[in-house]
């Protein structure tokens, strides 16, 4: 396989408009051919996405999903630009599909990486770093199998990450930019809460069991 240089990338990227990563993996799965590269993105819907990505996206729809038994229920809410868009049937299945891949993913409770706060990923470190298998090694040896695990870690929480569940080949971050290439409009998941029956008893119990301690502490 080629070696794939940086400014083959941006290269790719400014002909077609493509993330960085999708001109990368385009151009390592054409061993760095430009032309077959350009197709590979095209043909993954995944050309001119990136050029919409700035655009605003007010319009879009709140929707819902309730999984088979009623167990686990999903509110998402995508945005794209016009209200044209919202009304048409291929944007409606788009939504309706990320309302059923959250549902299928128990872990995700982020839109993105970016959306993660600062101290969760310091959490995640904290935790990495003070396992046994780490014992002993050096120092910046250490630091990189954490920060890998990390990386990791925080993409198993992001959706956009997650490999879609109708089609492993792809991200869903990967079938938002099909939908953005095949409407024309950018297109954003803006926000989603995943209800599971019973959690929600769960938690108000702990917190009334914290409450209860700290009132007792108090005294």
């Amino acid at each position: 396989m080629a070696e794939i240089s940086a400014k083959l990338v941006k290269e790719l990227r400014e002909k077609t408009g493509a993330g960085m990563m999708d001109c990368k993996k385009a151009l390592a799965e054409n061993d760095g051919d430009m032309t077959k590269a350009t197709e590979w993105l095209r043909q993954k819907g995944l050309a001119s996405a990136g050029k919409k990505a700035g655009r605003v996206a007010a319009e879009g729809l709140v929707d819902s999903y309730i999984h088979t038994g009623g167990r686990i229920g999903v509110l998402v809410e995508v945005n794209c630009e016009t209200d044209f868009v919202a009304r048409r049937e291929e944007f409606q299945a788009l939504v309706r599909n990320i309302a059923m891949q959250i549902a299928a993913c128990p872990n995700v409770e982020y839109v993105s990486v970016s959306e993660i706060p600062s101290d969760v990923a310091e959490q995640e470190k904290a935790i990495e770093m003070g396992r046994d298998d780490l014992a002993g090694k050096p120092d910046n040896i250490k630091e990189k199998i954490v920060q890998g695990r990390i990386e990791k870690r925080l993409k198993e929480l992001a959706l956009l990450d997650q490999p879609y569940i109708r089609d492993q080949n792809i991200t869903v971050e990967e079938l938002v930019k099909q939908s953005i290439a095949q409407l024309g409009e950018n297109i954003q998941v803006r926000r989603f809460i995943r209800f599971v029956l019973g959690e929600g008893i769960e938690k108000e119990e702990t917190n009334f069991a914290e409450e209860v301690a700290a009132q007792m502490g108090a005294k």
